[in-house]
């Protein structure tokens, strides 16, 4: 039995199996899907399996379209967005391939590229390369520098320019099993709170900052440690997260508690702090940690269901023959560090 994803205008959803997807097929054609076999997304209305012959009355998008790059405030000197396509491709070791007009750049993490067209211009800039030409000046560039220094990435971002007649396009790898997410920063009030290392790549204009985390014990014990990433402007941005992702909707007040390591992004109105567990007994012996993530409304949040330290600290533990994560014994040194 195949499982299938739905894509409306960057919302993912899914897995489903095949009776749900005909099923939400039958209630909204107007998005993509994709099943293993699929070389990439086809539209919902032209994949055979999903056909259903009685009729059936049009339904709008199950997203509001996107608000004009206008309607979001820009920084001084920051450019509007590059409009640009792009396709995600694969399942579980998926990649996003970017297509780009002349003219057109987006920027990635270095060592992000898998292929790119000749007539794509690699070139290495200071900074996110989210200033206007000739706006800024140097120690806005410094800044932004700077910023990605504490998020602990690169001085330096790549970018890659389409500088033929054509249409030329680029593709990026994801660095582990998991998840692309496209986000279309303007549908999110122009901001979006993403965990360290998420950020892929994104169409030039899309600017790459810092959040700090004002409470000592979020910072401490929320799973992302004092500073997480900021992405700001009016375009798309790509992030990926281990595993599966779920989308929730959280409305005013309501809350939803998460292991600390799972949270992948949230939108700005969402308050982030930590909770503790349970007793004494629950936080020794019952494997889930000392704190949970406590996120509460409004908005919008991202979750990943297998965290690269949960990956990796299962494999640590495979190999030293044991099981650490989830004790207070083998796991109090992460809980400052942020893993």
């Amino acid at each position: 039995m195949a499982q299938w994803f739905f894509n409306y205008n960057g919302e993912q959803i899914g897995p489903l199996e095949d009776a749900q997807a005909r099923d939400q097929a039958r209630r909204n054609r107007n998005g993509h899907c994709w099943r293993q076999g699929f070389a990439e997304w086809q539209p919902i209305a032209q994949v055979e399996e999903l056909r259903d012959a009685s009729p059936v009355a049009a339904v709008p998008p199950a997203v509001p379209a996107p608000a004009p790059a206008a309607a979001v405030a820009r920084k001084p000197g920051q450019r509007a967005s590059d409009e640009i396509d792009y396709r995600i491709v694969g399942s579980d070791m998926q990649f996003v391939e970017l297509e780009l007009d002349p003219g057109e750049s987006a920027i990635a993490e270095a060592g992000a590229m898998m292929y790119k067209d000749a007539s794509v211009q690699l070139d290495t800039v200071f900074g996110d390369g989210s200033q206007a030409s000739g706006g800024g000046g140097f120690m806005n560039k410094l800044l932004s520098a700077g910023k990605r220094v504490m998020t602990g990435e690169s001085l330096f971002t790549t970018m890659f320019t389409q500088n033929g007649t054509g249409k030329g396009k680029v593709a990026f790898a994801a660095p582990y099993p998991g998840t692309i997410v496209p986000m279309r920063l303007a549908d999110f009030g122009g901001r979006l709170i993403c965990q360290k290392d998420s950020f892929l790549c994104a169409a030039r204009g899309v600017s790459i900052g810092i959040f700090f985390q004002r409470k000592i014990l979020t910072g401490l014990f929320g799973g992302e440690g004092f500073i997480m990433q900021k992405l700001e402007g009016d375009g798309l941005a790509f992030v990926h997260a281990g595993g599966t992702i779920v989308e929730r909707q959280l409305a005013p007040g309501e809350r939803l508690d998460v292991d600390t390591g799972c949270v992948v992004a949230l939108t700005d109105g969402v308050g982030f702090d930590v909770k503790p567990v349970g007793g004494i007994k629950s936080m020794m012996f019952g494997g889930e940690g000392v704190f949970l993530a406590a996120l509460t409304g409004p908005g919008k949040v991202w979750l990943q269901s297998l965290p690269f330290s949960r990956m990796a600290g299962r494999m640590l533990a495979g190999a030293r023959g044991g099981k650490e994560e989830g004790s207070v014994l083998g796991g109090i040194g992460n809980l400052i560090s942020g893993d």
